[in-house]
């Protein structure tokens, strides 16, 4: 999979945001991130098989002419259960909620509030040590955007602001773990974790979906 998205961004003239990316000592291997199942984020790409009933989350950031697209989507691979599928359900909701609310004039708060909301209602956890960011000419800026929040507190969002709002919501226990690869983290107990992601642009109007696709559909 990571080869094969490889091939299409070379097809469409765009080069990956994440292969050698930096984090301290630490390089990102892989052209995209393929997490299974309790991965949470930065899943790397390897030998592993996906079998039947996994959940695969589908994390990919491209660079074209100079400037950072980021999305992501969670894909479950035949039926799963009724607890992962209301899982995948709940997160996309509460990425729908959260951008609902990009508006001028409204706060960063805001954002984080809808999606901790929508994961309590269906008796979920939001997951707590990675968050979203703004996106532009760098993978990672200003500001960083939680998964929770209280209503009317953070900064202003401002035309022309850029954001990657991602929920990242746990079946189970918020807490995370590292693997020793130094990316990969994972649930702390083992249960599911989904992740859905646009990158979204703050107008004088309604909020832009960047990364919009014919299949996402905001409820």
């Amino acid at each position: 999979m990571d080869e094969a998205a490889a091939a299409f961004m070379q097809q469409a003239n765009v080069k990956s945001a994440f292969l050698g990316y930096r984090l301290g000592h630490r390089v990102f291997p892989g052209n995209i991130c393929i997490s299974l199942n309790d991965e949470v984020i930065h899943g790397i790409g390897s030998q592993r098989r996906i079998q039947y009933g996994d959940i695969v989350k589908l994390d990919i950031g491209i660079v074209q002419d100079g400037w950072v697209g980021d999305n992501a989507t969670t894909v479950p691979v035949g039926i799963v259960d009724d607890r992962t599928e209301r899982l995948l359900r709940t997160t996309e909701a509460a990425l729908a909620r959260a951008i609902a609310v990009a508006y001028a004039g409204r706060r960063l708060g805001d954002i984080g509030a809808e999606i901790e909301d929508e994961a309590r209602r269906s008796h979920f956890n939001v997951v707590r040590e990675f968050v979203g960011h703004g996106v532009g000419r760098k993978l990672h800026e200003e500001p960083q955007i939680p998964n929770y929040g209280r209503r009317g507190t953070g900064p202003k969002l401002k035309p022309g602001m850029t954001l990657a709002i991602e929920p990242m919501i746990n079946s189970g226990t918020e807490a995370v773990i590292l693997l020793d690869n130094g990316w990969t983290a994972c649930t702390a107990d083992g249960m599911p974790s989904a992740h859905f992601e646009h990158t979204v642009l703050i107008t004088n109007g309604e909020p832009e979906i960047l990364t919009w696709h014919a299949k996402t559909q905001l409820k």
